[in-house]
Order: C-alpha cells, then structure tokens, then sequence
C-alpha cells in the first residue's frame, strides 16, 4: 500500500514501483520525485483498496484536525503577524547599515526609514484579529522605548499634533514693495534610529518564535504527531 497525504483538495501518493500507471508528461528527472499529485476525483478509479486506504486517512487526518482546532486558530493568529515582522526586520536592518551624509537625498532616506520603522512596529503591535503583542510581553528596559515609538507615530507621522522632534517657523519679511515669506522645518533624527530599536526587534523575532514552538509541542502532545514548520535562512 503505497503512502499518501490527503487534503481537501488533493492527494499526494509515494509510489516509484508503480509510477507508469499515472499518466504524466514529466520528464525522465522529473520522474524521480519522491511524491506524484492527484485531484481528488481521481480517487473513484483507483483500486477498491486503495480507495478505502486513502479515505480511511482523510478522515483520521480531519478528525485530528478538529481535536486542535483552538490550537490551529491560535497558529493563524500568528502567522498574521508575520508579514510586519518580516518587514520591521528589513527595515532595522537598512537603518543599522545607514550611512549619513549630509546631502538632502540620505536625510530623505533616513526619514522615509524612520517612518517605515515607526509605522510598521506599530502595526506590528496592534496587528489584527488577536495577532499583536501586548506593551506587558515585553521587558521592563524596553517598554520606555515602546511607548516614545507609539508617541512618534502618533503625533509625528499618523496625526498632524505636535511632536518635539519637529518643529515649524514662519518669517514675513518686507521689502521695498512686496512681502517675503520664508519657511523654516526643523526635523529631529537619531541617525540608525534609536539604539533600543535593534534590541526590541530582535526580542519581538525571538518571542514570535518561541510562540510558535510551543505551540507545535502541544500540537504534539495533542495528537501524537510531529508538528514541524519551515525555519532557517530564506532560499534563494
């Protein structure tokens, strides 16, 4: 009896010995995969046996799916998050590799990575759906730097209200016969961004991680199956 997974959709079948019976146009490499790909409905032309092997597995496989359910939604909530994690990452990343220079296109480029900084841990923090984190999951050394973040975004870059690290100055001046108006912006950066940030980035990375793990360990000790997810460096 050949082994198989079977999803809602598909099923996937690992069978060398019997691989001429599925009708494919894969090449001679190709056909060395350790795995071949059905629709579903194909199903109802295989042996009676196989038949009932493979759906004796979806319904083992979907009642074990159901006995974890509040653990699979906890996973989702997660994963929500992931697409800011990966983004704060980034953008931490190009912010301790910043170079200044005093020319107006690195000071634009510090401010467009502040910003993206600021906007996308916040977004991190409040995510959706139950996939933030609370200002309590963090240590005590890092919620001072949480909240100047959450102050940024909200007087600096979401709202229009007064912020210490920017500053406006209007000038009228008269000359002979006409007004000159002069405008003067003064903008506050710290330059890589705060020190703190790296740290925090780091904490929220290792923390989503640990989440995860724990959660695969009792997926674990709920089901008797390895729960497993893809980590490491990303390919190529």
């Amino acid at each position: 009896m050949p082994n198989a997974w079977i999803g809602d959709e598909r099923i996937c079948r690992r069978d060398r010995q019997d691989e001429g019976r599925v009708q494919s146009d894969l090449s001679e490499s190709d056909k060395e995969s350790e795995y071949y790909s059905l629709p579903e409905e194909a199903i109802q032309y295989l042996p009676e046996e196989w038949r009932n092997h493979f759906q004796a597995m979806t319904d083992n496989g979907r009642a074990i799916l159901e006995s974890v359910d509040t653990e699979l939604s906890q996973l989702i909530r997660i994963s929500k998050s992931f697409t800011s994690l990966v983004a704060l990452k980034h953008v931490a990343k190009r912010l301790e590799n910043y170079k200044f220079a005093a020319e107006m296109d690195a000071i634009l480029e510090l401010d467009m990575l502040t910003t993206a900084f600021v906007v996308t841990y916040v977004r991190l923090h409040h995510g959706g759906s139950g996939s933030g984190f609370s200002r309590d999951s963090l240590p005590e050394k890092l919620r001072g730097i949480h909240d100047q973040i959450l102050e940024m975004r909200n007087k600096r870059f979401a709202h229009i209200d007064d912020h210490h690290s920017v500053s406006n100055a209007m000038e009228i001046g008269f000359e002979g016969n006409h007004f000159l108006v002069n405008f003067n912006l003064t903008l506050e950066y710290q330059i890589g961004g705060a020190p703190q940030w790296q740290e925090l980035v780091k904490f929220l990375d290792t923390m989503t991680v640990e989440k995860m793990e724990k959660l695969l360990a009792r997926l674990k000790a709920k089901t008797g199956h390895d729960w497993t997810w893809p980590k490491g460096p990303a390919p190529d």
